[in-house]
């Protein structure tokens, strides 16, 4: 990577682009669906070289900059509260020297040569919430959402006991409090290993679950949850009774807020800096989770001259902590195959203590990482646990290696059904080739099989796949079509049978007219369309509209699996839509022996229909490219795309100069913002409806 004063305008146009666009992707997976994708270090690397490369060319900061914003856009399955006043995020810095520097701007903004007070406040791992009161009596909570809009959590913030519903005479007549709700260690560990007993989802940390447990749609399992928070801010306040942090605090107590006993009001750097040690010392220790700690000039005139920047206070800053570290040895590195076939090396550490969590694994992330590093059985190394999540291997001590080392080889064959593993050219990761007969991938691709967009079996979910494939009841696709047989057979009476059966209706929480039901629902699919029947193969790379593509070029099964066993492509590459790339995973699927066994199981039960194309020629949408975005009121998104497709439009998922048309919705973000930039034609729902009636 570049060092930012070396890019050229061009390069550093093009890489805050790439920024923007990893760093969006970042925040929806960590704000709206409480799974991040990135560790703390890897997102705050990717902000940090954006603000530098802003900094060098700020005539190049881009509209949907990530120094503009503020979480992520509220999931539309909850009502929105708009803040009536932002709930802003705050600074990072990862050293003395930064905060030194933080204090010292203060001080040179203020023009003050005397030291100031700042308030610290260790900073929660948890989820932010505003809960607002009129005449002392709790009327609503949010989210911070994107820091403007936050979703409606109002009924779920009922359920924790911490928060006040009624406040005592004297408060502010409105009065809007901030903080954050997070779950202890200790709660964590017992809702993992309820979940897990129970087969249900487990929670990556105690932030996700916290914010998982949170925004629950139904406030009964919220309540079961048990849920902490801490207030330290406030909002809209219609009568401000305190000049500083530190009586603001002390109002919180005497109003019945819970107000963390660690914060302490600073009146030095030397003060702030032992602060730091000592919260620093004791971090693991705490019930429950914080990532560093937050600096607030204490008095409220001051904060008020420094004011505000694009989207963070001047008057405060957070002091992250840096990633935990720690020594030990590589006892064995093993390969990992994910549900779509990537194999990821991990390696078995001799266990470890780093950052208070006893540490066992490390993920090597992918073969050329461990080229590039040259890790091997037996090497001492560094542990970093990144983002306080994840651990991984920093470094190896070459000096401490031992004298019989050899280099690790990657497998080339599936350590799990022993299918070839392969590489794509420029692709960093390895997959299995093994598809629907492979162990590690069946659990997931059963799963996938039975979704909406494939064979949508209802009764299937995950949690009943899971279950029958533990059990041994489904391994395969084609055993969800025996299952029937297998209970004891259809007849007069379905359940009069001996103990040679399945007996599910015999299983927790099922029953005659469950079990009915389910036999009911894959009957129904035992004919099925050619898209849909592509499509739940689970092709790699080879999504709803790619078999709906293929369908529509090869018109039947056997004309697809034929060319492609064949491997014939001439056809396939020409289809407009399918790269080099794709065409190698489907021709590659059709030639792995293990999935044509599976076909034909599968084809033994299943009739895959011819596909009949009716896409009109005569519709406006004919020929079009059309992007939707945002809520759709009178459809949802599969039944817009299915009949935009009808009226022979392509759809896309992203706008481009290419696209004709930009359907959309309630929500609209920047899909709607990049089409009026490149003048793109809007339509609402009801002008593409209308349009597709034509």
């Amino acid at each position: 990577m570049k060092d930012v004063k070396d890019l050229s305008p061009l390069e550093a146009a093009a890489e805050l682009a790439d920024l923007a666009k990893k760093i969006a992707a970042a925040d929806n997976a960590y704000y709206q669906n409480d799974a991040p994708d990135l560790t703390d270090a890897e997102y705050d690397a990717l902000k940090h070289r954006n603000t530098a490369i802003e900094a060098m060319f700020p005539d190049l900061v881009r509209a949907d900059s990530p120094s503009k914003r503020v979480g992520a856009a509220v999931q539309s399955k909850f009502n929105k509260i708009e803040h009536r006043f932002p709930m802003l995020s705050l600074g990072d810095v990862f050293s003395i020297a930064e905060v030194e520097d933080f204090v010292l701007g203060v001080k040179r903004f203020l023009n003050m040569a005397e030291d100031i007070d700042f308030m610290a406040e260790p900073k929660i791992d948890g989820l932010s919430f505003a809960a607002r009161y009129e005449k002392g009596t709790f009327v609503s909570g949010a989210t911070r959402g994107d820091g403007i809009v936050g979703e409606d959590i109002t009924e779920n913030l009922k359920t924790l006991k911490q928060l006040p519903l009624l406040l005592p005479a004297g408060v502010p007549e409105v009065l809007e409090v901030r903080g954050e709700v997070y779950m202890a260690k200790r709660d964590f560990l017992a809702l993992n290993e309820r979940n897990a007993a129970e087969k249900k989802k487990l929670f990556a940390n105690p932030r996700n679950a916290a914010a998982g447990s949170l925004r629950q749609l139904n406030p009964k399992i919220t309540a079961e949850r048990k849920l902490s928070l801490w207030a330290y801010t406030w909002g809209e306040v219609s009568e401000r009774q305190w000049n500083t942090q530190e009586e603001f605090f002390a109002k919180l107590k005497e109003w019945g807020f819970p107000v963390n006993p660690l914060n302490k009001v600073c009146h030095s750097l030397k003060e702030i800096e032992d602060n730091f040690k000592h919260i620093t010392e004791i971090r693991a220790e705490l019930p429950y989770d914080i990532d560093g700690v937050v600096y607030k000039v204490n008095s409220l005139d001051l904060q008020n001259r420094l004011g505000f920047l694009t989207r963070t206070p001047r008057w405060a800053i957070a002091h992250k902590f840096p990633a935990e570290q720690a020594l030990t040895r590589i006892n064995d590195i093993r390969i990992q195959v994910g549900r779509t076939g990537a194999l990821t090396p991990v390696a078995d550490l001799e266990p470890v203590n780093v950052g208070g969590v006893l540490v066992s694994h490390a993920t090597l992330h992918n073969e050329d990482e461990i080229k590039r590093k040259d890790i091997r059985v037996g090497d001492m190394v560094v542990v970093q646990r990144a983002g306080d999540v994840i651990p991984q291997v920093v470094e190896v001590k070459f000096d401490k290696r031992p004298a019989d080392s050899v280099p690790f080889e990657f497998p080339v064959i599936c350590p799990e059904c022993g299918a070839h593993a392969i590489r794509e050219e420029d692709e960093a990761i390895r997959r299995c080739t093994g598809g629907l007969t492979c162990p590690a991938q069946a659990k997931e691709r059963i799963k996938h099989f039975v979704s909406k967009e494939a064979f949508d079996i209802v009764g299937l979910g995950d949690k009943v796949v899971e279950a029958f494939y533990d059990d041994g009841i489904i391994k395969h696709p084609a055993d969800i079509f025996t299952l029937e047989k297998r209970n004891g057979g259809a007849g007069d009476d379905l359940f009069s049978f001996g103990d040679e059966g399945l007996h599910l209706e015999r299983r927790a929480g099922w029953g005659k007219l469950s079990v009915d039901n389910l036999f009911k629902a894959i009957n129904a699919r035992r004919t099925i369309s050619l898209p849909r029947f592509i499509y739940a193969l689970g092709i790699s790379q080879v999504g709803s509209a790619t078999a709906l593509l293929l369908a529509q070029n090869y018109g039947t099964f056997d004309a697809l699996q034929a060319e492609m066993s064949a491997r014939e492509t001439a056809k396939l590459v020409a289809i407009d839509g399918i790269g080099g790339e794709m065409g190698n995973d489907i021709v590659e699927f059709f030639n792995e022996q293990h999935n044509i066994s599976e076909i034909n199981k599968l084809r033994e039960y299943v009739n895959v229909e011819e596909f009949v194309d009716e896409r009109r020629t005569d519709s406006e949408l004919s020929g079009k490219t059309v992007v939707f975005t945002g809520t759709l009121e009178k459809m949802t998104r599969l039944e817009a795309k299915a009949l935009a497709q009808k009226c022979g439009a392509k759809v896309a998922g992203s706008v481009s100069a290419h696209t004709d048309y930009v359907i959309v919705g309630a929500d609209a973000g920047s899909k709607a913002k990049k089409a009026a930039e490149l003048g793109i034609k809007i339509l609402t729902e009801a002008e593409f409806m209308e349009m597709a009636k034509k």
